[in-house]
């Protein structure tokens, strides 16, 4: 656990000089991704093994894909530029990060396929939004990094509501793939949630039944229940 001097300085210093970082630039492809510093929770590092953990299981392109708690969106522009995603769209809830993700469009000739909205959750995404894959590498802790937007959810809130809501936007057969930390949950953290929530999951790679006391990421395939996965899913069980 952290001390109250980190919390504090994380939760009222950092913020503030924050503001005084500067634009930077990952190149995936031909899309250069534009960020600050404080605005990648891992998207750019390993962020980017879900990108590759989907191509090693042959995942046709999917038309329509969708990044939870994006930041800059260092994976669904990973995914758009290499082929894996036709269209695009990004959500997030610090509006830091949304400007970065419209910077990212603008200088890249981006707007027909692109689109960004800030919300908080699914809350704000508007209704006629389908997805056929959603993505995302959320905060991965309720116990640690606490105040930290990119790495603390308090009672696993966002998770909750984000199961809650993520059914009516999928198409049939849409796949959830969220890329967890084992320091931080099970997939026995999430079960529980995404039954209630009427969807089911199809598929685990590379987590742990117990948390780990170092960082250690795992995939978890999210359906909606009674949907049949599609065979790329199905190969990813592992």
């Amino acid at each position: 656990m952290e001390s109250s001097l980190k919390r504090l300085r994380r939760r009222y210093i950092k913020p503030f000089t924050n503001n005084f970082n500067r634009w930077q630039s990952v190149r995936y492809g031909r899309i250069a991704v534009h960020f600050k510093k404080h605005l990648d929770g891992g998207g750019s590092s390993f962020g980017q093994d879900l990108v590759t953990f989907l191509a090693l299981r042959q995942m046709p392109r999917r038309q329509r894909v969708f990044e939870w708690c994006a930041g800059p969106g260092f994976i669904g522009f990973s995914l758009l530029a290499r082929g894996m995603a036709e269209t695009l769209c990004l959500a997030d809830v610090n509006p830091q990060a949304v400007q970065a993700c419209r910077r990212t469009v603008a200088e890249n000739g981006l707007g027909s396929r692109v689109t960004v909205f800030r919300s908080d959750g699914l809350q704000d995404v508007p209704a006629a939004e389908r997805w056929d894959l959603v993505v995302a590498n959320p905060p991965h802790f309720v116990d640690d990094w606490i105040d930290d937007l990119r790495s603390y959810d308090r009672g696993w809130h966002l998770h909750r509501a984000f199961f809650a809501d993520v059914g009516r936007f999928l198409e049939p057969s849409g796949v959830i793939v969220l890329q967890e930390n084992n320091r931080g949950s099970t997939v026995e953290t999430f079960r529980p949630m995404i039954e209630q929530s009427g969807l089911a999951v199809v598929f685990v790679a590379e987590c742990r039944p117990e948390r780990t006391l170092h960082d250690r990421f795992y995939y978890l395939g999210i359906m909606r229940r009674g949907d049949p996965p599609p065979a790329w899913a199905t190969a990813a069980i592992l």
